[in-house]
């Protein structure tokens, strides 16, 4: 019995060792200790040592480990990584990793979230959105725009090129603005609260296009000539990638290039014959300058190199002859300017190549690089500005609108998505600046910026769907009015750009952050590809015994924190947030040994495996989302009236979290190892408990009354009570409106019975007759009532009106007719 209990300590002994993440050695040397115990103690047998040093001298001894174990899993290895195309490799090495490869080593140090900075407006950012970015949103009148004209009023457009929106990510050496990532996503998330034309407008030239691909890959003459232009809005630039053919696999576009001598200008020059049939292009059929992305071959190799140089991206000027441009698409009744473009063997000098002639073919890692950092930021911060919308919409309106002789805000009914719409806006709004701070500092985060594109934008969409249901026949009613229905109708486009959500979910998140999340993965797989074998054996004997320790500490951890062990574990404070550091260290943990142990049993099919990946990118995600908000609280000042909000937050995103973990377990596709993993890390089973009706009902009240926390909630969200914006209106009818439910009780008071609160106007003179009431109340009761019915009513028409084709208008009548 004693020798059973010494072996249990043994095996706790290598566990406590494991959990902190000791080195081989250290673990060597403390099991030599604790046998030595052993043997003085309980007369543990001698030859317990003969079986230590058999397993600790071969691991401990590099030339022995190698020749023993690590060359022949480095040649088990090399028969089963999976096959990877160019492509592929060019999409995993592209980019960096930040605070999500932290998460994915089972033990994020939070230190290093909380130490990242806040990020910060410098004075010329805040005096940008200050003053042209709300001047324009002013001049902005959504419904013209989506039904009379389809199009930006030239007034606007002109605008814009004169106040450098086109410009925020040019540098300042070429006339731009070169503000932060986390300036330009304000800037958008103000302008998507006003107009998703006009944010997709501002949005595409500062993401990925030809200002920013010029500034990272140009050459200087390219960049001399195209960035003052760009920056000034003398040329309007698209990016054309996709294709009938090639859509979410971009790498599979049929647009073609050859290398041949031709004509130009008069003279016979090095160029390529290009043609090309590309569709859903934002500002295609107004720009000026066209990147262009296509597969380049030189079948007499004039360039020097191979026959098929892949993927290049070349600027095409829109006016060169063969250049079709013009024709727009119909997207949703959002009619930003997008729409196809083709070309048929127009020839370019082999200088329009982005770069020049050495960047032949380097076009895909170009695209890769740069849309990790554009889809961090514009698709995000519109998602974000639409679910800030709703949110300051929706409570506004719901503390306005009575049915039953309660504000709608009231019923349990309303409150349920009410507190859904704020509570996602807090975390969406906290992961965008996130995202933002780790592309200002320097970072090129691909997986990061797959996941907020996904998230936020599904949880965009789903806060403008919840945001019509509580507005009801208001949302539907299309007119000046309206400040929900274009948003509503839009909200499927930023879905299925940029990689469709679908795409992104199941392949992108965890098929980039698999490998480049994981501390020892890439390392292998750059190790067995090497030619130098002495090299490779040793990177990956380096490689694979550091994945060995890793995957043996997820192990030990995830037990320890299955049976309760994670409340004992780190966390950087000690308030109420506490208990959500601690959750989210043990689904590190499970999400670092669940990958381990679904890369080893389905290996190469791992990526065909899209559900598996797809629930381990949500188990990150989620992560990521939890952390984004923690941050964000941490970035306000851990403001104790914002804690519902922040709790809402996380509560959803684990309970999200939970049910990806179950359903991966529950449908593991190896059987056996899923009921394995269950038992393994949670033996207690998984929480399943959502957050509580009294949350809802706290983030309700919260939000449906002006205070500081609902001003953060909606920071950077066009609020101006002016023409032209009814959501500026309707805040200052919800302060007015509170302040009349004051008066209107005095009334009642007065009268002795209770005053319906509606014919506000009529309860002003009332209230002034009898003398409770100020002329300064009355005028506030008249105002709120005036307020009350905008609020409440919607917009209608003429029926000729609504005709888009008046020429099918019968002609009326007179009184003259014959």
């Amino acid at each position: 019995m004693e020798i059973f209990l010494w072996i249990l300590a043994l095996v706790a002994v290598i566990g406590v060792i494991a959990y902190h993440r000791q080195s081989l050695l250290v673990a060597s040397a403390a099991t030599a200790v604790w046998l030595a115990v052993g043997q003085f103690v309980l007369n543990v047998p001698a030859w317990s040592w003969a079986i230590w040093a058999a397993i600790a001298l071969p691991l401990n001894v590099t030339a022995i480990r190698q020749a023993l174990f690590s060359r022949a899993m480095l040649n088990a290895y090399r028969k089963i990584m999976p096959e990877m195309s160019s492509t592929e490799r060019d999409a995993i090495s592209a980019g960096t990793t930040w605070w999500e490869g932290e998460l994915f080593r089972g033990n994020p140090d939070w230190s290093m979230l909380h130490n990242y900075p806040a990020p910060v407006l410098s004075a010329e950012e805040q005096a940008f959105i200050d003053g042209p970015v709300e001047t324009v949103c002013k001049m902005t009148n959504d419904f013209e725009i989506t039904h009379e004209r389809a199009d930006l009023p030239p007034e606007i457009w002109q605008y814009l090129k004169d106040n450098g929106f086109f410009a925020m990510i040019i540098k300042k050496q070429y006339g731009g603005l070169e503000f932060s990532a986390y300036a330009q996503s304000y800037v958008l998330q103000k302008l998507a609260t006003v107009s998703g034309v006009l944010a997709s407008t501002v949005g595409v030239p500062n993401s990925l296009g030809p200002g920013e691909l010029l500034q990272h890959y140009g050459t200087e003459a390219q960049k001399d000539h195209y960035l003052p232009r760009l920056a000034k809005g003398l040329e309007i630039p698209c990016f054309a990638l996709t294709s009938p053919e090639a859509g979410s696999d971009a790498g599979a576009i049929p647009d073609r290039g050859t290398v041949c001598m031709g004509e130009w200008q008069g003279k016979q020059v090095l160029g390529m014959r290009l043609t090309w049939n590309k569709r859903y292009i934002t500002l295609a059929p107004v720009a000026t300058v066209l990147g262009l992305a296509f597969k380049l071959d030189d079948p007499e190799q004039l360039l020097g190199g191979e026959k098929e140089l892949g993927i290049t991206c070349a600027l095409i000027p829109t006016d060169i002859q063969g250049v079709d441009i013009g024709r727009r698409h119909f997207p949703l009744n959002v009619p930003f300017q997008n729409g196809p473009t083709r070309g048929d063997d127009v020839f370019v000098p082999i200088d329009y190549i982005i770069g020049g002639e050495k960047m032949a073919g380097q076009g895909w890692r170009m695209l890769v690089e740069c849309l990790s950092v554009g889809r961090g930021i514009t698709l995000p911060a519109n998602a974000t500005g639409g679910a800030k919308l709703a949110a300051m919409s929706s409570s506004a309106y719901a503390r306005v609108r009575r049915q039953f002789k309660v504000p709608i805000g009231y019923l349990e009914g309303i409150e349920e998505p009410l507190a859904r719409i704020a509570g996602n806006a807090y975390l969406m709004d906290g992961a965008a600046n996130l995202t933002t701070t780790a592309i200002d500092m320097g970072e090129k985060p691909s997986v990061i910026s797959a996941i907020v594109k996904y998230h936020l934008t599904d949880r965009g969409q789903k806060a403008m769907i919840d945001a019509m249901d509580i507005h009801g026949g208001k949302g539907i009613c299309m007119g000046p009015s309206n400040y929900l229905a274009r948003g509503y109708q839009g909200a499927p486009i930023a879905v299925t750009v940029e990689g469709a959500n679908i795409l992104t979910r199941s392949m992108i998140i965890y098929g980039q952050g698999a490998i480049r999340c994981h501390p020892y993965v890439l390392a292998e797989l750059e190790a067995a590809s090497l030619s130098d074998q002495r090299k490779a054996l040793a990177d990956f004997d380096k490689a694979v015994f550091g994945h060995i320790g890793f995957a043996i500490s997820n192990v030990f951890r995830s037990i320890w924190f299955g049976w309760g062990g994670y409340r004992f574990s780190k966390s950087p404070q000690r308030d109420a947030t506490a208990q959500y550091y601690r959750q989210l260290n043990r689904y590190s943990a499970n999400l670092a040994l669940l990958s381990d142990i679904a890369m080893a049993t389905l290996g190469g099919s791992l990526k065909r495996r899209e559900r598996v990946s797809a629930r381990l990118g949500d188990m990150l995600s989620e992560l990521y989302l939890c952390s984004a908000a923690l941050k964000r609280y941490d970035n306000d000042g851990r403001p104790a009236e914002d804690l519902p909000l922040l709790q809402w937050a996380l509560e959803d995103s684990l309970a999200k979290l939970r049910v990806a973990l179950r359903d991966l377990l529950d449908n593991f596709p190896v059987a056996g190892v899923g009921s394995l993993m269950k038992a393994l890390i949670m033996p207690l089973g998984l929480p399943s408990k959502r957050m509580g009706d009294k949350l809802d009902h706290k983030v309700a009240k919260l939000v449906m009354t002006p205070s500081e926390t609902r001003d953060r909630l909606g920071h950077m969200s066009f609020l101006t009570d002016c023409d032209n914006n009814p959501l500026g209106t309707l805040q200052t009818t919800l302060n007015d409106i509170i302040a009349a439910e004051e008066l209107v009780a005095k009334v009642s008071k007065a009268k002795g019975q209770k005053v319906p609160f509606i014919w506000l106007d009529r309860i002003a003179d009332e209230g002034l007759e009898m003398g409770v009431l100020s002329e300064a109340d009355a005028q506030l009761l008249r105002r709120a009532e005036i307020g009350r019915m905008k609020a409440i009513n919607v917009d209608d028409f003429d029926s000729d009106e609504l005709v888009a084709d008046k020429s099918t208008i019968p002609q009326k009548a007179t009184k003259n007719a014959a």
